[in-house]
């Protein structure tokens, strides 16, 4: 899948992203707030993830934005199915970009290729309690707080209380915004 938004470009990694990927994601302050990623975080660990097998519904995308010259890599975002069948949607934005409405952009066009090219009728997600911004990200996306359990963290190397939400997809499609797609 790929997708530009007004702001961004969401593409697949590719082994030569490495580099970017290792320097927009090696900050202990973002690795904290996921579940997979280790820490400390090396380039090994970039290349792995961005070399990794990916099955046919691998919704794992770079976030770019988009410039006068280069795209900048700036987080990343994708839908995975967990051990339990659920499919869930994660993402992390680099640390000099938070603030700036992107987990949003790129979570709407995510969403939508979700409803639309997947055909899932249900997505999962949660964050950590200590990262309250994902929780707001996830509120503005129309997912709706389902409960708390323990998660895991690799970066943290221990069992966190993760907020958990869900949305909807098979429901009325809200509006959705003017983003140009394809699967």
């Amino acid at each position: 899948m790929f997708a530009r938004t007004e702001r961004l470009l969401l593409r697949p990694g590719w082994s030569e992203d490495a580099p970017a990927l290792f320097q927009a994601i090696c900050d202990a302050r973002i690795v904290r707030n996921l579940a997979q990623a280790p820490w400390p975080y090396s380039m090994d660990d970039a290349l792995a993830f961005l070399t990794r097998e990916r099955g046919p519904r691998d919704a794992s995308l770079l976030i770019f934005l988009r410039t006068a010259s280069a795209p900048r890599l700036v987080g990343g975002i994708g839908v995975h199915q967990l051990p339990s069948g659920q499919d869930e949607l994660g993402y992390w934005i680099a640390r000099p970009f938070w603030g700036r409405g992107i987990a949003t952009e790129a979570g709407e066009a995510v969403i939508a290729n979700a409803r639309h090219s997947l055909r899932l009728r249900r997505l999962a997600s949660g964050h950590f309690v200590d990262n309250p911004a994902s929780g707001r990200v996830l509120m503005k996306l129309g997912f709706r707080p389902i409960g708390t359990e323990p998660r895991y963290s690799v970066g943290r190397g221990a069992e966190v209380p993760c907020k958990l939400f869900e949305l909807d997809l098979a429901g009325d499609a809200e509006a959705e915004p003017e983003t140009a797609m394809a699967a």
